[in-house]
């Protein structure tokens, strides 16, 4: 009788069996039985799986050994995944590691390593543990070397900016600046900036001499502010203003301050004296008068160094 086994392909001899044993669902052995072993067709299997879907890993290359005969059951936490039969290399096992080095997180993105562009700094950081004093002298001599781009000198001026007055009257006069040179484009704009920001303090009444609360308390007192006498204090509002007029190294700006308010001139000469102070020089700011002294009223063209500037 031939037996054949369920899963086999048809035979193409039949199978002669001596003795048959149903003990261990086994064939006995026969010196007179011949087998065919089918060539079963094998069947992947995926042999990692990934837990939580939501969670992005990092796409890195991982060189992965599949043993056949030998399988090993790695568990991971929750959000990791679970593996049989799998060896990662030992990148796959450090790409975490490697990320944290470099500063790397989810959206961090790629870490900085300025010292790679610059062989002298690392050479420096490198010489540290070494000989911190010949890393300290390199150093020193590095900021010597590069001290124009690190450290930026004041470009206005240590003289004090004048300041005068004539016959100025708050409702229509110019406002005359005189640099010690014709200032350049973003000299120009800072003035522009400063003379704009003051004009809309005063437009909104932020300088009113009449109503000082703060600045009027004793320094030994708490601070304490009367919010109805500061409302029932006549306002004072800058009315108009013109556009900023340069000639080389002049400038005037008209201006309708409507009331005589001081303060409000005050918070002009501070900003422009820290101004010349720092960025551009200015040799002298006057209040009032028609004319100033190289100031050329029929020159209008800008090929002549006459310029408009909008406030």
């Amino acid at each position: 009788m031939a037996t054949l086994h369920l899963f086999a392909p048809i035979p193409s001899c039949p199978i002669t069996c001596s003795k048959l044993s149903f003990h261990n669902n086994k064939f006995a052995q026969s010196s007179k039985t011949t087998l065919i072993i089918p060539n079963y067709t094998r069947t992947m299997r995926f042999l990692c799986t990934v837990r939580n879907a939501c969670k992005k890993v990092s796409s890195k290359d991982f060189n992965i050994d599949i043993f056949e005969d030998e399988q090993e059951h790695v568990e991971v936490d929750e959000d990791g995944f679970s593996a049989e039969g799998i060896y990662a290399s030992g990148e796959a096992k450090d790409f975490d590691k490697e990320d944290g080095q470099e500063g790397r997180g989810p959206y961090t993105g790629r870490g900085k390593k300025d010292y790679d562009r610059d062989p002298e700094f690392a050479e420096i950081i490198g010489s540290c543990l070494d000989d911190p004093e010949k890393a300290r002298s390199k150093m020193e001599e590095r900021l010597r070397k590069k001290r124009n781009k690190i450290l930026h000198t004041k470009t206005g001026s240590g003289v004090p900016m004048k300041v005068s007055f004539n016959k100025f009257d708050f409702s229509n006069s110019y406002i005359w600046i005189e640099f010690y040179n014709t200032p350049l484009a973003k000299d120009i704009t800072l003035i522009c900036d400063a003379i704009r920001a003051w004009h809309i303090v005063g437009r909104l009444g932020g300088c009113n001499s009449m109503n000082m609360q703060l600045s009027q308390n004793p320094l030994d007192k708490r601070p304490s502010y009367d919010y109805i006498q500061g409302a029932n204090v006549t306002p004072t509002t800058f009315y108009n203003i013109g556009d900023l007029e340069v000639q080389d190294n002049l400038a005037r700006i008209w201006v309708d301050i409507g009331t005589s308010e001081p303060l409000i001139l005050d918070v002009l000469i501070n900003a422009l004296t820290q101004i010349s102070s720092d960025f551009v020089g200015i040799k002298q700011v006057m209040f009032g008068g028609s004319e100033f002294e190289n100031w050329k009223e029929n020159l209008t063209s800008e090929e002549l160094g006459y310029s408009v500037h909008k406030i």
